[in-house]
C-alpha cells in the first residue's frame, strides 16, 4: 500500500514514537510510507516579549528540535511554514491517516486520490486547554477510525455513534525493554515519568510522594521525561531527574525501581505503565488508559481511583514494604502481563485496519470530499 501520514509538528511525545514505530515496520513489509507535518512553531510575540523584559533572550532547547522521527531513515517531508497541508503537499496514496485531531481537520480538506481516510485515535483529546468542541467535530468526520485501547473504541461508540472501529493496542518492544528477575533494591526506590500536562496528574504523584516519604525517610526517587522540571510546584529537589534519556537508557531507570507510580487523569494507553511492567516493575495507577484494562491490584501491581492521593501512596507503600521473596512475584507477574505483547502484531492490526479504511471507501461506507 502507499500510506500518508499526517502529523503535526514532530516531536519527542509518545503519540510521535507511536507513529514512528508502525511506520518504520510498514516500510520494512514493503509498503510505501510517506510522513507529512508542519515545522515546529517558533515562540509567539507575547513570549518573545516577556523574554526580553525577563533580560534573559529566547534560548534555543536543542532537545526541541527532536523527535523520535530522527535518524529512521523514513520519507518525512515537512511543509515550509506552520499552516495545514493542501493536496500538493500530500502524495496520492491508497490510504491517508490523521493521527491528531487538527490532522483530522487537514485529511477531511484533501482531495480523494490521497487515499481513503482513516483517523489514528491515540486519546479522547477533550482537553481544557483545547477547543474542545472543535475537538469532538473530528470523532464526527466520516474517516475510519482506529484506536489503541478498548475504553477508546467504546468511546467511539457510545458518543460518537461510530460501532466500526478497528483496535491496535500498543504494544513493547522487548528487545528494548527487558530485565532479568531481580529481587527489591537496597534502597527502597520509586519512578514515574515527568510532564506538565494537567491531565498526566503529577501534582498527585509528588504529594503521594511526600506521603512516601514520612513513611520511608531515605526513599530515592527517580524520573525522566521531554521537559525539565525546574518551576514546576511541590518538585522535591531529592528527585533523581534525567531529561530526554537516549531510549537505550531507559531500561535500566525502570530496572532500578521498586514500583512504578502513574497518576494520570486520563490516558489514550500509557506505554510508561506497560514499559515499567516489561523491566519487571510493578506499577501502581489510576485507572486511566491501559492499566485500568492489564493492572490487577496484589497481582502484579495496585489500581486506584483518578485523584486519590492518599490511595495511591498506600498502594506505592505495600509494594515497597513487601518481603522481597513476595516482590519479586509481583515482579515477575508484572512482566508476565505484558511477555506476550509485540510491536509486529501491532502492525500487522495496523495493517488490516488500514485495509479496512480502503474497503469501506471503496464501498461508499466513507463520504469522501470530491474535488
Amino acid at each position: 500500500m502507499r500510506i500518508t501520514f499526517l502529523l503535526p509538528p514532530a516531536n519527542m511525545s509518545g503519540g510521535i514514537r507511536v507513529v514512528a514505530i508502525h511506520a518504520k515496520a510498514l516500510v520494512a513489509k514493503g509498503h510505501q510510507v510517506v510522513l507529512v507535518s508542519p515545522p515546529l512553531r517558533k515562540p509567539g510575540a507575547k513570549a518573545r516579549l516577556k523574554a526580553i523584559l525577563r533580560g534573559s533572550g529566547l534560548r534555543t532547547d536543542p532537545a526541541r528540535e527532536k523527535s523520535h522521527l530522527d535518524g529512521l531513515g523514513l520519507d518525512h517531508r515537512v511543509l515550509d511554514r506552520s499552516r495545514p497541508p493542501v493536496d500538493a503537499d500530500v502524495p496520492d496514496a491508497d490510504v491517508a491517516v490523521a493521527t491528531w485531531w487538527e490532522t483530522a481537520e487537514w485529511l477531511n480538506a484533501l482531495g480523494a486520490q490521497k487515499g481513503a481516510k482513516a483517523y489514528f485515535i491515540q486519546h479522547h483529546e477533550v482537553h481544557a486547554h483545547l477547543p474542545v468542541e472543535r475537538v469532538r467535530a473530528t470523532y464526527r468526520l466520516p474517516l475510519h477510525k482506529i484506536v489503541i485501547a478498548r475504553w477508546l473504541r467504546d468511546v467511539m461508540h457510545a458518543e460518537y455513534g461510530d460501532a466500526d472501529v478497528d483496535l491496535v493496542p500498543n504494544s513493547v518492544d522487548h528487545n528494548q525493554f527487558h530485565a532479568e528477575p531481580r529481587g527489591k533494591q537496597n534502597i527502597r526506590t520509586a519512578g514515574f515519568l515527568f510532564s506538565s500536562l494537567a491531565f498526566k496528574g503529577v501534582d498527585v504523584t509528588l504529594r503521594a510522594i511526600e506521603l512516601l516519604r514520612e513513611r520511608f525517610p531515605g526513599l530515592r526517587v527517580i524520573s525522566f521525561g521531554a521537559e525539565r522540571p525546574e518551576g514546576y510546584a511541590r518538585w522535591d529537589r531529592r528527585i533523581e531527574f534525567h531529561h530526554l534519556p537516549p531510549q537505550h537508557l531507559l531500561a535500566a531507570l525502570y530496572s532500578q525501581c521498586d514500583v512504578w507510580i502513574m497518576a494520570s487523569r486520563t490516558e489514550g494507553f500509557n506505554l510508561p505503565a506497560v514499559e515499567a511492567m516489561a523491566c519487571r516493575t510493578p506499577v501502581v495507577s489510576t485507572k486511566a488508559g491501559w492499566p485500568e484494562e492489564a493492572v490487577v491490584t496484589g497481582r502484579n501491581g495496585v489500581l486506584v481511583d483518578v485523584d486519590d492521593v492518599n490511595a495511591l501512596a498506600q498502594g506505592a507503600e505495600w509494594i515497597l514494604d513487601l518481603p522481597d521473596e513476595k516482590w519479586r512475584a509481583i515482579s515477575n507477574n508484572a512482566h508476565g502481563t505484558v511477555a506476550s505483547s509485540s510491536w509486529g502484531a501491532s502492525t500487522t492490526l495496523l495493517e488490516r485496519a488500514l485495509e479496512h479504511a480502503r474497503k469501506r471507501a471503496a464501498e461508499g461506507a466513507l463520504s469522501i470530499k470530491k474535488r
